[in-house]
């Protein structure tokens, strides 16, 4: 349900409804403001998401503290860009808000350096695959199977009709071998 027409009142009349505590004042208050307070809330915190929760409280504060409110102070809205700018830092200064951006999910991560810089990993160009034609026959086919085309370690020893422990076994000599190439 989409609502076409936003309440609009004066900041007189916004001031009497929300010290009333009235419905129409929440609701005059996000119509006529939100896009104000998220644009401050957005350059302060910029993951949109995390603003959207900001600006929610941010609303939930100044309901909750308008009777702190004085007009001889100042306007209403700069009583309201203090609060949504208090709570923004609030935000980014929390253990829990550092810890998660310090901490960012590695796929994203990943997507984010592929985005960036465009790049991919090519084993031709690093000269890997030349290097694997090195290895004995039994370590290039597991090292191929397993590394060059996406097999688990059960799959390349089904693949190669011999057991899961030679497999490891045989991968792992393989890698030492490489190590020793780029050591």
């Amino acid at each position: 349900m989409s609502k076409t027409k936003k309440i609009k009142l004066s900041e007189t009349e916004l001031i009497d409804a929300l010290r009333g505590k009235q419905k129409i004042a929440m609701e005059a208050l996000y119509d006529m403001y939100s896009a104000s307070l998220h644009g401050i809330i957005i350059r302060i915190v910029p993951q949109d998401e995390i603003a959207e929760d900001l600006l929610q409280e941010t609303f939930v504060k100044i309901w909750n503290s308008f009777p702190s409110f004085d007009s001889s102070k100042g306007r209403l809205f700069t009583w309201m860009v203090n609060i949504a700018r208090n709570v923004s830092i609030d935000k980014i200064r929390s253990k829990d808000y550092r810890n998660n951006s310090k901490n960012q999910d590695l796929e994203n991560t990943v997507n984010y350096v592929d985005e960036r810089r465009n790049t991919s990993i090519n084993p031709e160009v690093l000269g890997v695959k030349d290097l694997v034609e090195k290895l004995k026959p039994e370590q290039k086919s597991i090292l191929d199977l397993v590394y060059f085309k996406g097999y688990t370690h059960v799959e390349a020893a089904e693949e190669l009709d011999i057991p899961l422990g030679t497999v490891k076994t045989r991968l792992r000599m393989a890698i030492i071998t490489l190590r020793k190439y780029f050591n």
